[in-house]
């Protein structure tokens, strides 16, 4: 009996010491995400499943994130890190939250203008999704015409008809930071007095406020993002379909600089524990399988041009020609444009 215990203990000891360096064994990947669509269930599974690497997932906005690495510094135990807007990553980068990445992978599928800078040691962060900057008007008393540049909207003809959501919302100031592209410091600042002059109410609410509003006449014209339309366009409620059939949609600037686009992008966090595992999953976002899912999950288009994702919500948008405008350079553009708002009492 006293040999039979004895050995029950070494199985004891020796399972628990391989439970332990099966533990230790066991690939990881901490992702900080501010996107919360149900959808990327699949896109998180299916990489396991491939790499075996499971997924430890903290979600929160991006302001909510930005925050916690901060404060967590070298401690942080994020790997990767998913914001939704050029502005902040490239806040997040000024801040120091990222590493830069060298990756034949991402250079080659995704392009150049949707990534930031390579500064011989590699690009910080990764666009993995884009949504346009659209413009949507009341059918029945707006002209398109008047309507089809970013340039119009602050013409005195479309004075009480104007509304939107705060200036300094990250999505409008990447618009604004690429319209200092293309128009220079000058005429941008006297382009966005015409919007506040032109103003129905004042900013207030999101995208999908801003729709509502134009659809009941509060308004007459508003930006959007394309997927808050394409979203209710494809809703089971009858109500929101009903307003997107109110509604006409421009892809701004056609003839001249084209449509503004942003993205839905990924990082390297700087203090990342696991390092290869954050790479392999930046490059699985660039796969065909995963652009469908990361990209449709939020009615979005693919940055790799090969993968389409079937939706009829964007496909009644058409192929309209997109502004050039790195998002790297509309990211650095944005406290400037901070500063014109705060000049011209854009809220």
């Amino acid at each position: 009996m006293r040999i039979n215990t004895r050995f029950a203990l070494l199985a004891l000891l020796t399972a628990a010491g391989w439970s332990s360096q099966v533990q230790a064994q066991e690939k990881v990947l901490n992702l900080y995400s501010a996107r919360h669509y149900q959808t990327d269930e699949n896109l998180y599974s299916n990489f396991t499943k491939a790499t075996g690497i499971r997924i430890n997932r903290v979600d929160s906005d991006d302001a909510g994130i930005l925050a916690r690495l901060k404060s967590e510094g070298a401690a942080s135990p994020a790997d990767v890190v998913l914001l939704v807007d050029a502005a902040r990553l490239w806040r997040a980068e000024v801040d120091g939250l990222f590493q830069p990445v060298q990756s034949k992978v991402l250079s080659q599928r995704i392009p150049a203008t949707l990534r930031s800078r390579d500064d011989g040691q590699g690009s910080q962060w990764f666009g993995f999704s884009t949504r346009a900057r659209v413009v949507v008007y009341n059918k029945m008393s707006v002209k398109r015409e008047d309507v089809d540049t970013y340039e119009k909207l602050a013409d005195p003809k479309n004075a009480g008809k104007f509304c939107t959501r705060s200036g300094s919302h990250p999505y409008n100031l990447s618009l604004f930071g690429a319209m200092t592209e293309h128009l220079g410091p000058e005429k941008t600042e006297i382009w966005l007095k015409g919007l506040v002059d032109n103003m129905a109410r004042a900013p207030k609410g999101g995208d999908t406020d801003q729709i509502k509003a134009v659809a009941t006449g509060e308004c007459k014209i508003a930006l959007t993002n394309s997927y808050y339309l394409a979203r209710m366009m494809r809703s089971e409620r009858a109500d929101d379909r009903a307003t997107t059939e109110k509604l006409g949609v421009v892809m701004p600037n056609q003839a001249t600089t084209g449509t503004h686009v942003n993205i839905a992008g990924g990082a390297v966090a700087r203090h990342a524990k696991n390092r290869a595992a954050a790479v392999e999953f930046l490059e699985y976002l660039a796969s065909d399988e995963a652009q469908a899912y990361f990209a449709g999950g939020n009615n979005e288009w693919p940055v790799v041009k090969s993968v389409k994702v079937p939706n009829p919500a964007l496909e009644s948008f058409g192929t309209f020609k997109t502004e050039s405008v790195p998002v790297s350079v509309i990211g650095m553009n944005q406290v400037k444009v901070q500063q014109m708002l705060d000049r011209v009492g854009f809220k």
